[in-house]
């Protein structure tokens, strides 16, 4: 069974930046696609990056050029390094995985499994 648990989450101001993890465990399949989304009170959950099994990337439009969606070697931990943080980046960020094989962002209905998420706060 795939779990996956998201940390690095914290407050910072308004040009910071933060480094998001997720780790995975239970992790069986060879093709797939990882995912972080987040969401804003009162907004509907968005996707901001993806990542599949082939190492293409995939970004929103308003954090291109700002986050990047990595993994480690081992493929067991799923990372989200985001700079110049605004305070639209505010919400709670999650990390998902489906076992479809992504060649975009994709919609969240996707995704099979999701950790619980973890908060970002941007001040101004």
């Amino acid at each position: 069974q795939v779990q996956l648990v998201e940390s690095g989450g914290g407050s910072v101001q308004a040009g910071g930046s933060l480094r998001l993890s997720c780790a995975a465990s239970g992790y069986t399949y060879s093709s797939y696609c990882m995912g972080w989304f987040r969401q804003a009170p009162g907004k509907e959950r968005e996707g901001v990056a993806a990542v599949n099994s082939g190492g293409s990337t995939y970004y929103g439009d308003s954090v291109k050029g700002r986050f990047t969606i990595s993994q480690d070697n081992a493929k067991t931990t799923l990372y989200l390094q985001m700079y110049n943080l605004k305070p639209e980046d505010t919400g709670m960020y999650y990390c998902a995985t489906s076992s479809w094989w992504c060649r975009a962002l994709m919609a969240t209905t996707f995704y099979d499994v999701w950790g619980p998420g973890t908060h970002v706060t941007v001040s101004s």
